[in-house]
């Protein structure tokens, strides 16, 4: 239970070791602070962030679905922002240059205890947030064509005695085979093909674009156009039902969140 004193926090951040890792953080450079939700992704920060009303939101700026970024939008100037973001030189400009708070991963000790000071004379003051509502659309407009443009079009397969040229498009799920990645794909004439490649499946993920594939599973990442129906299991996980295809691929409950928001 959050007493009525301690200012609350909202962390949001995909990846549960970093989220951990920042929670461990503050405790050490605001005791004060209460950490009273904790979100996998952006649609589920924004939820949290209506039951708690938390003062103080840190946002991981790339998460799958909805963004930190988007996040903020729907969350506005109801709280203070803190964007935290892997190094990306563009993204550290644009925060720059603006008002907005940010942190770098790895977040570094000190300068977590910058912003902490500045959140608390904020708070100390009464001061609403920041209305950057003009700002925060301008940061997702240009981030969003940053990442159209680097995300993965072809992948090089080598079948036989020779390199085949895959259209990322064309590919229906890949999965994981150790240090290996199965790419099932269709041909010209829309016919299922498979085959293997060298790049690792945790390496091509941040490659592709998240508004069409999905990790539904440890080892699995689905193209979204490729789904015919997905069936819940009783036991929190989910199969996919492919469109052409006779596999069937697993849900894991970690992942299950990903048709619950769709």
């Amino acid at each position: 239970m959050a007493t009525a004193n301690r200012p609350k926090a909202l962390i949001a951040d995909d990846e549960p070791l970093l989220r951990d890792s920042l929670e461990r953080m503050l405790v050490a450079a605001w005791p004060e602070l209460e950490v009273v939700a904790r979100a996998r992704n952006g649609r589920e920060a924004v939820d949290q962030f209506e039951a708690t009303l938390p003062e103080v939101c840190f946002l991981d700026v790339h998460m799958p679905g909805m963004t930190g970024v988007e996040a903020a939008r729907r969350i506005g100037h109801r709280a203070h922002l803190v964007f935290v973001t892997a190094f990306d030189q563009y993204a550290v400009q644009a925060f720059a240059q603006g008002v907005l708070d940010y942190l770098v991963k790895p977040v570094e000790p000190a300068r977590l205890a910058e912003t902490v000071l500045r959140l608390q004379d904020r708070l100390r003051a009464s001061q609403p947030a920041l209305n950057t509502d003009a700002l925060i659309r301008e940061l997702a407009e240009q981030l969003q064509r940053k990442a159209a443009d680097r995300h993965l079009r072809w992948i090089r397969a080598s079948i036989g005695t020779s390199v085949r040229l895959i259209a990322v498009d064309d590919v229906d799920f890949l999965r994981s085979e150790e240090k290996y990645t199965s790419i099932a794909w269709r041909d010209e004439g829309g016919e299922p093909r498979e085959a293997v490649i060298r790049t690792p499946l945790k390496e091509l993920t941040p490659q592709l674009d998240p508004g069409q594939f999905a990790q539904v599973h440890r080892s699995v990442v689905v193209n979204l156009r490729s789904i015919a129906h997905v069936t819940r299991n009783l036991n929190e996980t989910a199969d996919i039902h492919l469109k052409g295809r006779d596999e069937v691929l697993p849900v894991s409950r970690s992942y299950l969140h990903v048709f619950r928001q769709m």
